[in-house]
């Protein structure tokens, strides 16, 4: 047996036996180091290997503890619960406690103190968390404990000549007027047809009495209950969205929407025309584009302040802004604004933000760019506005093709850049590649956009001449691709497997060919990935219509504080079910809700704290990998904040060399960035609380240079100090790194 295997073997045994305890800090780096003094000292039971770990994390927590013990335990509290994939139980924290005070060399009487302090700061958060839950079920309760009783107290229609003393043809026409306020309205199907089915609170309709005799002149309308639907909706105002956005009504407005394939053209034309612009500002998708925008805009000679989620780089003398959709200004006026990727129009998930971008920038030309698919909702979205809309259609500027056989492994070659949907598999191919002696760059969705940048650098300057990326690169990245390479024509989306539409193999095949670089761009698909004639026709079907030209529209903070107000309620839960109950009908003609589950679910846990309505409105809009226990760690920041206490800045702990990293290590340090975007996010908005934004800054930096780093180990095959890499055992299943609901993550 080889050595390497031998170590691989020692490996697994102490993960187990970590995994096992439940109370030990182990990184994979602890645990590589730990394997090699056990492979060097012979065998040892399963008490000397654990000993040997512990021994290893002390030198570890030695090196900084005395520093930050509270930061030392913290991290190494984080490291049980990484490998044990729950938080650490109080025994376990005691052992973790003791662990750390060892390894400083805290003397007895020290080190039991630090243990009794250190778990009663744990139990107390803990309790807080605990009691923060028990109170947001208990408002939830009484919320709904309220609309029941409210709900049972609805009379229907036929209710109304008695309670109002008037015959039915009379109130069919305040009805109609809108005279009587309706409390609810669903829709039920009689015989094959939808109608509408209304029901009244009779307080609302005794309300009205004083009035009747008068509406027969039509001189008043009716008070309303602050319960009702129709006033909630209303008072929200989602049914006249567009006005929201004063300044941008206020302008004379004009849209220009430029539509093309990819490689044809739009950003070049519409930077030229943003930058000749006395003012403006670029909406990006992604802070990375965003970036690119940035770039773009300052080699034609034009300073541009950068605003992301993360973070603000402003320049007092800028007169252009580069952001991503969501930080769009919609109060500061600007000659032109350019809006990326207006297919977003239709995502599930971010959708509303495009439509609030494209009604609200305040810009006196709104130049919108996207495939020809997003002409009908940019349309719609115009006359909803009552503004002229021009249109720009741009042909691609090299040929494209379909390639007629599927392509092997062995045939990919300089410039191409093949396809996966899953982080898994993109590791895989690219073993499979380096393998065959190719050098190979990596773009996957939970990669920072530096190290994007720097992927991408890689394989534009030859260094890493071949890439693997998921469809992370159909969007706005402009790389040297010759050839395409679909490693399946069908992908998971989150719901369910499916397969690719004509709109992403457009996308994300249009990439090939790059202009000015190659003459022509090449389309395939893998051996065993699908048939190449399919692939063809995807490529040539034409946009299908949208089935719904409505566009999304979701409440902001302004809508959130009136509806709120309105119920008499300081439950965040209760305000978001009844905008998603009452605002917009199923019917409505112009506007649909956005999907607002994952605020909702957020919403849940944080109407416990003490923390004000529209605070907690805030953190439901954080951008959270609910799979990594996003919406916990949003409750612990949330009570911290609560409490006035600085929320600490999360980190990924010792890394160790990039040469020496495992797959474990990298997934390890790609969560913590996630996580570090999230405390990112909230420091824009609650400094005081989020107040060491300089450590998260440089902390971001260290694990971007170490994922870089692991990469461009990986991508020739070196790890493990240089040596082959060993081949790994099964891996628990990876995503592409995207969060549920709003792609929440948005780097």
């Amino acid at each position: 047996m080889s050595e390497a295997t031998k170590l691989q073997q020692l490996g697994h045994r102490l993960l187990r036996l970590a995994r096992a305890s439940g109370d030990v800090p182990a990184t994979p780096a602890d645990i590589e180091a730990a394997a090699e003094a056990l492979l060097a000292a012979g065998p040892a039971s399963d008490e000397a290997a654990l000993d040997r770990l512990r021994a290893t994390i002390s030198v570890r927590l030695a090196a900084s503890g005395r520093q930050d013990v509270d930061t030392t335990f913290a991290g190494a509290a984080d490291a049980v619960e990484e490998l044990i994939g729950r938080p650490p139980g109080i025994p376990a924290i005691q052992e973790i406690a003791n662990l750390v005070a060892t390894a400083i060399g805290l003397d007895p009487g020290a080190a039991k103190a630090l243990r009794q302090r250190l778990v009663a700061t744990e139990r107390s958060r803990r309790s807080a968390a605990r009691q923060a839950r028990e109170r947001a079920r208990e408002m939830q309760q009484a919320e709904e404990r309220r609309l029941r009783e409210w709900e049972g107290e609805l009379v229907g229609t036929d209710a109304l000549p008695g309670l109002l003393g008037a015959s039915r043809k009379l109130i069919e026409r305040w009805l109609a007027e809108g005279l009587i306020p309706v409390a609810r309205s669903t829709t039920v199907r009689r015989g094959g047809k939808a109608f509408e089915d209304l029901e009244f609170h009779p307080d609302q309709i005794a309300a009205l009495l004083p009035k009747v005799a008068r509406w027969t002149t039509r001189d008043a309308e009716p008070e309303r209950s602050r319960i009702s639907n129709g006033v909630i909706a209303r008072r929200a105002g989602l049914d006249r969205y567009a006005a929201h956005f004063a300044e941008a009504r206020a302008l004379n407005r004009r849209i220009t929407v430029v539509i093309g394939p990819t490689n044809s053209g739009k950003s070049h034309y519409a930077l030229d025309r943003l930058a000749a612009a006395g003012s403006g500002a670029a909406l990006a998708p992604l802070r990375l584009l965003a970036l690119e925008f940035q770039d773009a805009l300052a080699a034609r000679g034009v300073l541009a302040s950068l605003v992301t989620g993360e973070e603000r780089q402003v320049f007092p003398r800028a007169r252009h802004v580069a952001c991503t959709v969501e930080m769009a200004h919609t109060s500061r006026i600007v000659d032109v604004a350019v809006i990326d990727e207006a297919q977003m129009l239709a995502d599930p998930d971010r959708g509303a933000a495009w439509t609030a971008a494209i009604m609200g920038i305040p810009a006196r030309e709104v130049i919108v760019l996207g495939a020809p698919d997003c002409l009908p909702l940019v349309r719609r979205i115009a006359e909803l506005c009552d503004e002229p809309m021009e249109v720009v259609r741009l042909e691609r500027k090299s040929p494209l093709r379909v390639a007629a056989e599927a392509v092997g492994l062995a045939a990919i070659t300089d410039a191409d850049a093949v396809v996966a949907f899953s982080r898994r598999e993109i590791f895989a191919l690219r073993e499979q590649l380096v393998a065959r002696g190719r050098t190979v760059a990596v773009i996957y969705g939970a990669l920072g956009p530096e190290v994007r940048r720097a992927e991408s650098r890689r394989f534009r300057e030859g260094d890493a001449p071949t890439l693997v990326a998921t469809d992370a690169i159909g969007m706005g990245l402009n790389l040297p691709i010759r050839r395409i390479v679909f490693s399946a024509l069908v992908k998971w989306d989150g719901r369910q497997e499916r397969s690719l539409t004509p709109a992403e193999v457009r996308q994300i095949g249009g990439r090939a060919g790059r202009y000015g670089q190659h003459e022509e761009g090449v389309v395939a698909v893998l051996a065993g990935g699908g048939d190449p004639a399919r692939l063809r026709s995807l490529m040539k079907t034409e946009p299908a219509p949208p089935p719904d030209l409505r566009p999304q529209v979701s409440p902001d903070r302004r809508i959130v504080a009136a509806v709120a107000e309105e119920l008499g309620t300081a439950s965040l839960l209760e305000t978001l079910r009844r905008i998603r109950g009452a605002v917009l009908r199923p019917g409505d003609p112009n506007y649909r809700l956005a999907d607002l589950e994952t605020q909702m679910e957020i919403a849940a846990v944080m109407d416990g704290t003490e923390l004000p309505l529209l605070d907690r409105w805030t953190y439901a809009l954080c951008p959270v990998d609910v799979r990594d226990a996003g919406i916990d760690r949003l409750l612990r920041w949330g009570l911290e904040h609560a409490a006035g206490d600085t929320v600490r800045v999360p980190t990924a702990g010792h890394l160790p060399a990039p040469q020496r990293a495992d797959q474990a290590a990298l997934e390890r340090a790609e969560k913590a960035a996630k996580r570090l975007v999230a405390w990112r996010w909230l420091s824009q908005h609650f400094p005081d609380s989020y107040a060491d934004g300089e450590f998260a800054s440089a902390e971001r930096k260290r694990l971007d240079r170490f994922i870089e780093g692991v990469l461009q180990q990986q991508a020739i095959g070196r790890s493990h100090r240089g040596g082959p890499r060993p081949r790994r055992g099964p891996e628990r299943p990876a995503g592409d790194g995207k969060a549920r609901g709003k792609n929440r993550v948005r780097p």
